[in-house]
């Protein structure tokens, strides 16, 4: 299977069979020959009562046709009542086509998860297309806060979802080691060596990183030199200084990000652009020199707020304004020294050289302003064979039982991640952080994250799965010989007859299980991997509902002590929601446990 395309879901088989009526028509003369489906979707309808799937194929196609949309809706709709997999087929309102499906293409559906268990809505849709998707990218300047935590969880997980969609992805951090801000991190740490070396060094002035982690930086600095440093210069001893702690930092990110099981396949030193005896950024900007790309000229003054980077002189600047951005941009400071814009568009081209055509940059919610100028070189350095999608992440306002959180003592002026996780786990930090679109602020509360309700998302998504494992265990008294293993179990409830499931809640989960690889597929391409959060939730309470209903109603339950049949029947409808749970948890970054306690 893994070399193999994934069969056709529920609702990408339902749009091939309105492409095949509609294909039919243009045979017969009812369409125009060759006319373009690509505007053609099959999705759910908004409110359930008018059917499984509607189509919009009559509303994009009637331009084209020169026909009004009501009336190449039914043409398409006669088409598609001779099909047997189809129940029912209605046209409303202007043009759109509803669709009602035989109770055997979810029972088919619910097979296919059966056969496929957590690799059930893997989809190709990626068509192996490498992507890179640059994320966290903290300045190496201390350990990572709560803020970084959701750009961390957010891109990894999106890493995942477009990998889950058939894509190669690349999981990249930019390390930001060659700015101001590393020399500010070596004159702390210098600090914390003379503390090391057994100076009284008093409070830290401003302008320096306060925070008690860099003492083991200064405690390895003593060790390793001495007290040699002392007699040095700045200039003499700042590059060794800094090298010790931008590493140091660097395994403390690490450490962090490990803490919620993000890895990087590369680390990419912004340093490295301009040393190792080729100045990558010089290069950059000849090769768009040469294309007149850069010419030397003066910025007028700004209009309403001031731009930060604006100066009354004469420099060097990127055309930005060829590919979209508002202003030309500089790429040289008045010292003669590079521009951050100017590394980062050096960095960009390394991507692109390094084969990436489709870039995923994830940004913090302080550089919206960025966007327009970095998709302007990027178009400039490829001829506009690259995309970047810049995904914004916003604020996350931490509260511990609707209360702000007060600041970190180890870190001086924020908490850290570490903290975070230390206190409520990684399965309830990755859950939430997504549980809300990445462009949204977020609330995250220490206390409700670890609530045991439905409250709270991560537990009753959680709480599916493991009671689904529960009703497994509990079910060995109606099918003794049901096996304790979990592939022994999933063969076993493959031989059930689903056809036994004719109660209105079973068939609305089997639909809701069949919305899986439909919404992978949507994530994917919009690049949210939040949507997955959002359908667990939905498809772990409409499990709960089911449960309860049984609870309530005896003949509902999933076990039946006298009906053997209907018992396994059941259970394989569990195992679709378990084996489905399990998938996109695991998409998400997230565990799925057998058992709560």
């Amino acid at each position: 299977m893994a070399d193999s395309a994934p069969p056709l879901h529920p609702f990408a088989d339902g749009l091939a069979r309105v492409q095949a009526v509609c294909r039919a028509l243009a045979d017969d003369g009812g369409l125009p020959a060759g006319i373009d489906l690509s505007r053609v979707v099959v999705e759910p309808p908004r409110d359930a009562s008018h059917g499984d799937m509607a189509t919009n194929a009559a509303m994009v196609l009637a331009k084209e046709a020169k026909a009004r949309p009501r009336d190449l809706a039914e043409k398409i709709a006669n088409g598609l009542r001779a099909d047997p997999a189809i129940d029912a087929v209605e046209v409303a309102g202007p043009g759109f086509i509803n669709m009602r499906l035989k109770p055997a293409v979810w029972f088919e559906a619910l097979r296919a998860i059966l056969r496929d268990g957590e690799g059930y809505g893997r989809s190709a849709i990626g068509g192996g297309v490498k992507v890179n998707v640059e994320y966290v990218s903290a300045n190496p300047t201390g350990p990572m806060h709560v803020g970084h935590c959701r750009g961390a969880v957010f891109g990894d997980a999106l890493a995942s979802l477009l990998a889950f969609a058939g894509h190669g992805v690349t999981r990249e951090y930019y390390i930001n080691d060659a700015g101001a801000q590393v020399d500010v991190l070596a004159r702390s740490a210098f600090l914390r060596y003379r503390e090391a070396l057994g100076e009284t060094i008093g409070e830290i002035p401003d302008g320096l990183y306060p925070g008690d982690y860099l003492m083991p930086v200064g405690a390895a600095l003593a060790e390793a030199h001495g007290d040699a440093l002392l007699k040095q210069s700045e200039a003499e001893w700042l590059p060794a200084v800094r090298a010790t702690a931008i590493a140091m930092m660097m395994d403390m990110i690490r450490g962090d990000l490990a803490a919620l099981n993000i890895t990087h396949e590369v680390f990419f030193s912004e340093r490295s652009l301009i040393e190792g005896g080729r100045d990558q950024v010089a290069a950059t900007i000849d090769f768009l020199r040469a294309k007149g790309d850069v010419y030397e000229g003066r910025l007028p003054p700004p209009k309403g707020a001031p731009v930060e980077d604006w100066e009354d002189r004469e420099q060097t600047l990127f055309r930005a304004t060829a590919y979209g951005d508002d202003v030309d941009r500089p790429l040289l400071k008045s010292d003669g020294s590079y521009t951050y814009f100017a590394s980062d568009i050096a960095y960009h081209k390394t991507k692109y050289d390094r084969g990436f055509r489709n870039l995923v940059d994830v940004w913090g919610a302080d550089h919206g302003g960025y966007i327009k100028r970095v998709q302007a070189a990027i178009k400039a350095v490829t001829d506009g064979h690259a995309d970047l999608d810049v995904k914004i992440v916003q604020l996350v306002k931490l509260l511990r039982a609707g209360e702000p959180v007060k600041m970190s003592k180890r870190a001086g002026d924020f908490v850290t991640l570490r903290e975070v996780v230390d206190e409520v786990g990684s399965d309830a930090v990755r859950f939430m952080m997504l549980f809300r679109k990445n462009d949204a602020v977020l609330d995250f509360d220490l206390a409700k994250v670890i609530e045991q309700s439905r409250d709270n998302p991560v537990f009753y998504v959680q709480y599916g799965h493991a009671r689904g494992h529960s009703i497994f265990r509990n079910a060995r008294e109606a099918i003794p010989d049901l096996p304790d293993d979990d592939a022994g179990r999933i063969a076993r409830l493959r031989t059930a007859k689903l056809e036994r499931l004719t109660e209105p809640v079973e068939l609305d989960l089997i639909r809701r299980l069949a919305l899986y690889p439909r919404t992978v597929e949507s994530a994917a391409l919009a690049h949210e991997p939040h949507r997955v959060a959002f359908y667990l939730y939905d498809l772990a309470s409409e499990f709960h509902a089911a449960w309860t209903q049984g609870r309530d109603a005896p003949h509902l339950r999933f076990i039946i002590n006298n009906d053997a049949e209907i018992t396994l029947a059941r259970l394989a409808l569990v195992q679709g929601v378990v084996s489905v749970l399990a998938s996109g948890l695991a998409v998400l970054g997230v565990h799925a446990p057998i058992e709560m306690r």
